[in-house]
This record gives C-alpha cells, sequence and structure tokens, in this order.
C-alpha cells in the first residue's frame, strides 16, 4: 500500500510472511535481533492498537526509530497520535515521546542506521551507504522519516 506521494516501498511476501513475522516473534520473548524492537502505536483510521518490528538506533545516550521504507503505516500512526509510541521486548514495554528529525539533524542518525542495518535495508536508500557524503545523504534524507524518542 503506497501513499500519495509515493514515498513508501511496500514490503514483499518474504519480508512480510517470514523475515517480520520470526523477528516480531523472537522479540514478543525477549531476543532482540540487531537492536529490534517491536513498536506499538494507536492506529490513525481505527484507533486499535497495532504492532510492528523497528530497529532502535542508539548514539550515546539518544535513541532513534528511522523508517527505510519511508511514510509507512506506523510513521504516519506516531505522527497521528502526537508522537505517543511504546517498545517491547518480551513482558518489557517502554513508553516513548517521539521528535520527528529534518533536515540535517537527520544525516549523523542516517549514516549510523546505514552502518548497522545497511546490509538489511541498504536497498531502500538508492545506492547511499554510511561512506556516502554528507550531501548524498542529505540528498535522501526527506525520504526516510527519523524520530528522536525520550522516555515518558
Amino acid at each position: 500500500m503506497g501513499d500519495a506521494s509515493g514515498n513508501y516501498k511496500a514490503p514483499g511476501w518474504f519480508t512480510r510472511h517470514v523475515l517480520n513475522t520470526s523477528v516480531a516473534t523472537l522479540t514478543r520473548f525477549g531476543v532482540s535481533v540487531w537492536g529490534s524492537r517491536l513498536l506499538e502505536v494507536k492506529g490513525r483510521k481505527t484507533g486499535e492498537l497495532r504492532r510492528t518490528p523497528v530497529n532502535l538506533l542508539t548514539i550515546g545516550t539518544d535513541r532513534y526509530l528511522v523508517s527505510p521504507r519511508g511514510e509507512s503505516q506506523w510513521v504516519r500512526n506516531v505522527r497521528a497520535d502526537g508522537g505517543r509510541l511504546d517498545l517491547l521486548l518480551g513482558r518489557r514495554r517502554t513508553s516513548y515521546l517521539a521528535t520527528e528529525l529534518v533536515g540535517e539533524e537527520k544525516v549523523a542518525v542516517l549514516r549510523a542506521y546505514l552502518r548497522r542495518w545497511k546490509a538489511e535495508v541498504g536497498v531502500f536508500f538508492d545506492g547511499v551507504g554510511p561512506d556516502s557524503s554528507d550531501e548524498e545523504i542529505a540528498g535522501i534524507a526527506a525520504k526516510h522519516p527519523v524520530f528522536a524518542i525520550t522516555e515518558r
């Protein structure tokens, strides 16, 4: 399912039915796969809780969520719910408030994200990688929502 801007790359069958399901199951049992968490947010249309696996990026003491696929459903739901979200790992639930980064603020975060997960998500970044210039990363930054998250 895409959005009006065309800035969303839907996962294929294997990702939806095998990878995401496997990571979500492991995460529910408390096993983090390279920083994986289950993001839980209220659906903007139904109000029902929605869960999706995400990669939690930590830089120093700061935490971030990046949407490698663009304007995903979880991104829209987080925006609609005022940035409120929970991250789950096993039985542990942590509530956060997300603040969306813009412009140049995103470059260092996207670089760190690509350094950690390029093998998994690199295909969504139009050939840009962790060793690309700041200008190249800034050039694709608008396609990838980035949120700084703080515990609430």
